[in-house]
């Protein structure tokens, strides 16, 4: 009577493990508003005041001509919206649900699993957020073109990528040392306002002050996305391998400690949240 079907291949296993994943992945989405279309609109609102802000700032201080030749709001859309992507990223995946939330109790229901709907969620909503306010500008305002829109459009997935392990290591400890989790996500996600590069380019920085942001993977993902972006920049300081292996990295290390956390999960977790 209270026997649960189980796949008898791989192939079946993986394809449940995709449609249980799909679904928790709009649960999750759902679940940040009842009505879809108003949390899209929060999230571009977001976007557009914070490009609206540096623009004011830029025009205000006369330093839109020190960037690169192009666009300028292109410019700093382009760094925004991959640090949005980033913080989200890590945002979504420290606040998923751990081993002793309710949700745990129903089969198949795993950690895993509520990982990867917090980050497909989160990345759903950047990227569609990010082709409407594209779309709007594209039509609207002025034409724009983007010289390698398909490379760029990876690097997008690359910040999230670096912003999901970022968010998995976070969520492994958190159990652990919760204050100090919540405190240092809300000090990175700030501390990223500069430290991500998006107001600046790369190529213009003397050494002293590359070195104060080179160790940030999402730094270099953002000015290697504006050499996919603009046809007369060419980044020759960052690296694109570089966040490519301190994601891979982080990765591992979040899922080889949320593998050990998850054995030692206990119902009083939640009251320390």
């Amino acid at each position: 009577m209270f026997h649960t079907a189980r796949p008898k291949s791989s192939a079946r296993s993986a394809i449940v493990l995709l449609e249980l994943i799909y679904h928790a992945t709009v649960r999750n989405i759902r679940q940040g508003h009842g009505n879809a279309v108003i949390a899209l609109v929060l999230n571009i609102a977001t976007a557009v005041i914070i490009v609206m802000a540096f623009y004011l700032m830029f025009s205000v201080l006369g330093l839109r001509g020190a960037k690169l030749r192009g666009d300028f709001l292109l410019f700093m859309m382009s760094g925004i919206f991959l640090y949005l992507t980033h913080i989200k990223a890590v945002g979504a995946v420290v606040g998923s649900e751990g081993p002793s939330s309710p949700m745990m109790q129903h089969a198949p229901m795993n950690t895993i699993v509520a990982i990867c709907a917090s980050a497909l969620g989160s990345l759903y909503i950047q990227i569609l957020s990010m082709a409407v306010i594209l779309f709007v500008y594209h039509v609207a305002f002025t034409p724009i073109s983007i010289h390698q829109p398909v490379a760029a459009f990876g690097m997008l997935l690359l910040a999230w990528f670096t912003g999901v392990a970022v968010g998995l290591v976070l969520l492994a400890i958190k159990p652990w040392f919760p204050t100090f989790v919540s405190l240092f996500t809300t000090i990175y996600q700030r501390a990223n306002m500069i430290a991500s590069g998006k107001m600046f380019v790369a190529n213009s920085l003397p050494a002293f002050m590359f070195d104060m942001f080179s160790w940030n993977p999402l730094f270099h993902t953002i000015d290697q996305a504006r050499g996919f972006v603009f046809i007369n920049y060419f980044p020759h300081k960052t690296s694109l391998e570089y966040p490519v292996y301190v994601g891979m990295t982080l990765l591992v290390i979040g899922l080889m400690g949320e593998f050990y956390t998850r054995q030692f999960a206990s119902k009083s977790w939640d009251a320390r949240r």
